[in-house]
């Protein structure tokens, strides 16, 4: 099943088309894409047993984040062990460390992203949503917790992200447009398997991130069995699993976004972001 926000309303993506949730369940379900997730569970039992109408035509354009108002959204940093190397960090051993990006941040998968001052890297996330309440959950069990898989670009200014005493990674990758997720969610059913996805980033057309989930620290059912150990998971949260290695700030020397660059991130098997950027206010008057 792939579910998709079409211009605010819910929409099941068919290979006909887009149809629109709420018209085809006779107002069962309500248009509002994030209220689907409290209904997880009769919502998957209506769409598996559906006769659906024919879908419609749409434009990419069309599309918005497919969770657009999660009340958690929760990141996990260093969770592959070459994009830790890079980093110069060490590799961790009880969790990977957590931090939130602010919902403000979110858009949807194909956008133009005005660049604040600083540095802006890339990174290519595997996201996971939330479909039922999650409390103290064990490895085995945390499957059945999850809606489905989406595509996140954790985009991340760094020098805002490591300004200290204490690093800023919540506001450092939280600016305007900075999460963009979509094309829409995948159930895990659509997926051969779930835990082994090729993700790949490029920035005008030059791949510079190529990793597979199966080569995280942590699989996502260790992010949901412990990060549920200390907070509660509700329906239509999200996760961010952690980027493979081919960071921009990896590299040497380092490389950062600029004006006219176009990122192109893919996960396999669940679809495609591309985010334009465009200089902001304080770099165009200084040009």
């Amino acid at each position: 099943m792939r579910l998709a926000n079409l211009t605010g309303r819910l929409h099941l993506i068919t290979d006909t088309g887009a149809v629109d949730v709420a018209d085809a369940s006779g107002g069962r379900f309500d248009p509002d894409p994030q209220k689907v997730y409290a209904q997880w569970a009769d919502f998957r039992a209506w769409a598996d047993g559906a006769s659906l109408p024919e879908g419609r035509p749409y434009d990419r354009t069309e599309l918005g984040s497919p969770v657009p108002a999660p009340s958690q959204l929760v990141a996990f940093g260093l969770n592959y062990r070459d994009h830790a190397a890079e980093t110069g960090l060490a590799v961790p051993e009880g969790l990977p460390p957590v931090f939130t990006k602010f919902a403000s941040s979110l858009t949807g998968p194909y956008t133009t992203v005005r660049l604040p001052e600083g540095n802006v890297d890339w990174e290519v996330e595997l996201a996971v949503v939330i479909g039922t309440t999650a409390s103290h959950v064990t490895e085995a069990a945390a499957w059945e917790h999850i809606a489905g898989y989406t595509v996140a670009q954790d985009l991340s200014e760094r020098v805002l992200q490591m300004s200290g005493p204490a690093p800023q990674f919540s506001l450092g990758k939280s600016h305007a447009g900075f999460t963009p997720l979509g094309p829409w969610l995948v159930t895990l059913d659509e997926l051969p398997d779930p835990a082994h996805l090729r993700l790949t980033t490029q920035v005008n057309g030059e791949v510079v991130q190529d990793g597979n989930t199966h080569e995280l620290i942590f699989p996502v059912p260790t992010l949901i069995a412990r990060l549920t150990q200390v907070i509660t998971l509700h329906p239509g949260d999200v996760i961010l699993t952690g980027t493979p290695a081919g960071v921009g700030m990896g590299q040497t020397p380092p490389r950062y976004l600029a004006h006219g660059d176009v990122l192109i991130s893919r996960i396999e098997g669940i679809g495609t972001l591309e985010q334009h950027f465009t200089a902001g206010a304080r770099q165009e008057a200084a040009a």
